[in-house]
C-alpha cells in the first residue's frame, strides 16, 4: 500500500518547521526525472499561482450610519454605480461596472483606490423613512473609514480556458484583448503548469473552507464558482480541456495589495480586474504526487474563434507552445500572448511558500468538496 498523508501531519510539519514546500514550477522541474513516489517522500506541499483578468468579481462595502441614519438607496462611488438592494448602508460593487457605457474606469478602479488607501468619493439618495429620514449623503470614504471591505468575486480561477483568435477580415474588441484578423494572434489566460485547479484536476484536495492567498491577503474559497463544470472531456493526462471549473473566493480587501488586485480597460471592451490567488496543494498521496508534476506540455486547450460569433471550435494547442510565443493552426503561423502575467504568478507562488514555511500559513481541510457536474444550462432568450 503506497504511503499517505494527512493534511493534520503536513500542519505539524509546518508548524514545527519540517515541512517541505515547492513551487508548482520546480515541483514540474522535478517531475522530469523522479516518480509520484519520490515526490511524495520529498515534497508535503506545492504552491500554485494565477493572475489575469477575472471580471466576475467585486467587493461587499459597509459604510457605516450617517447622523440622522438613511436606508442608501441609490449609490455610487466615484460616480461608478454601486448596487444598494442589500440593506440600510450595505452595497456590492461590481468590477465592471461604469457610469457610462464607454468609460475607461469603473468598479475595479473604485476598488483598486480603496485598497490603496484613496479617498473615494460616495453619493447617495433615498426616498425617507421613519426609521431613516435622511434622503442624500455626500462624502469622502476610505477603507479606514468604513466598517467592512470584502472582497466576494463569484466565478475566479479557472481550471482552463480558451485560446482566443479571430478568422474575420476585421479586428475584433473581447474580453479576450484585440484580437487581429486573418488569424493575425491567439491571447490566452491561464498560467498552465502553476495554475491551481490544474495541479488539482479532480479538486481532491480544493473545496468549501480552503485558505488561500487571494490578493495579497489570506481569504478563502467559499463555494463553487459560478458556470462550474467538471463535465468537460479530458486529455491522456486527465486534464480538462477548455474552460471547466471555478471557484468563488472571499477575503478582507483591507488586507489586500495593489500589487496584486489591478484595475485593467480591455479597448471598446470594457473594464475588468487582474485578480491574484495563490492555492497550497498538500501532497497527500502518489495519485497528488503525479498531479502536482504536470507540465506546460501535458496540459492542452481549445483553439477558438472568437471573430465568427458562434465560438467555433478550431483545434486544440498545448501550454508549452502557447508560452513559446508561436503556434500553428492550419499551416500559419500564429503569434501567441498570455493575457495572465507568469512573472506575478511566480511571485505569488513563492510569497505563499515563504508564508507557509514560515508558519503564518496553515492549510485547511475542506468543509465540503465539490460535486461533479454534467454540464451548463444555457437560457434561451426569444424577441
Amino acid at each position: 500500500m503506497s504511503k499517505t498523508k494527512s493534511i493534520e501531519e503536513i500542519n505539524e510539519k509546518i508548524r514545527t518547521g519540517k515541512a517541505v514546500v515547492l513551487t508548482a514550477g520546480e515541483v514540474s522541474a522535478m517531475g522530469k526525472e523522479m516518480s509520484p513516489a519520490d515526490v511524495l517522500k520529498k515534497v508535503d506541499v506545492v504552491t500554485t499561482a494565477t493572475f489575469g483578468p477575472m471580471c466576475s468579481s467585486g467587493a461587499f462595502i459597509n459604510f457605516g450610519h450617517t447622523e440622522p441614519p438613511m436606508r442608501m438607496e441609490r449609490i455610487t462611488l466615484n460616480n461608478v454605480p454601486v448596487f444598494g438592494g442589500i440593506a440600510a448602508v450595505d452595497a456590492y460593487i461590481g468590477a465592471t461596472e461604469v457610469a457610462m457605457p464607454h468609460d475607461i474606469y469603473g468598479g475595479a478602479h473604485v476598488i483598486e483606490d480603496l485598497i490603496a488607501g484613496k479617498d473615494v468619493l460616495l453619493q447617495a439618495t433615498a426616498k425617507g423613512t421613519d426609521c431613516y429620514p435622511r434622503t442624500e449623503v455626500k462624502t469622502l470614504i476610505n477603507k479606514n473609514s468604513v466598517n467592512e471591505f470584502i472582497m466576494f468575486n463569484p466565478r475566479n480561477a479557472y481550471q482552463n480556458y480558451n485560446v482566443a483568435v479571430n478568422t474575420t477580415s476585421k479586428i475584433k474588441y473581447t474580453y479576450m484583448g484585440t484580437l487581429l484578423p486573418a488569424l493575425g494572434n491567439a491571447n490566452f489566460s491561464t498560467s498552465g503548469e502553476l495554475s491551481p485547479l490544474l495541479n488539482d484536476p479532480e479538486l481532491r484536495t480544493i473545496g468549501i473552507g480552503t485558505r488561500i492567498f487571494l490578493g495579497g491577503a489570506q481569504g478563502y474559497v467559499a463555494w463553487n464558482g459560478t458556470q462550474f463544470n467538471t463535465g468537460k472531456p479530458v486529455n491522456a493526462h486527465g486534464i480538462p480541456i477548455g474552460n471547466s471549473a471555478t471557484l468563488s473566493v472571499i477575503g478582507d480587501a483591507k488586507q489586500m495589495s495593489t500589487r496584486f488586485i489591478k484595475a485593467a480597460y480591455f479597448e471598446k471592451y470594457g473594464v475588468t480586474m487582474f485578480v491574484g490567488i495563490g492555492i497550497p496543494i498538500p501532497v497527500i498521496d502518489e495519485d497528488m504526487a503525479h498531479r502536482v508534476m504536470i507540465r506546460n506540455s501535458q496540459i492542452e486547450t481549445n483553439v477558438i474563434d472568437y471573430g465568427s460569433g458562434n465560438s467555433e471550435l478550431l483545434g486544440k494547442v498545448n501550454y508549452k507552445t502557447l508560452f513559446s510565443g508561436e503556434m500553428i493552426l492550419n499551416g500559419k503561423k500564429i503569434r501567441t500572448a498570455p493575457l495572465s502575467s507568469i512573472k506575478v504568478a511566480k511571485e505569488i507562488a513563492q510569497i505563499l511558500r515563504e508564508e507557509i514555511i514560515s508558519g503564518r500559513f496553515l492549510l485547511t481541510e475542506p468543509v465540503a468538496l465539490f460535486s461533479k457536474t454534467t454540464g451548463l444550462n444555457k437560457c434561451e432568450i426569444r424577441i
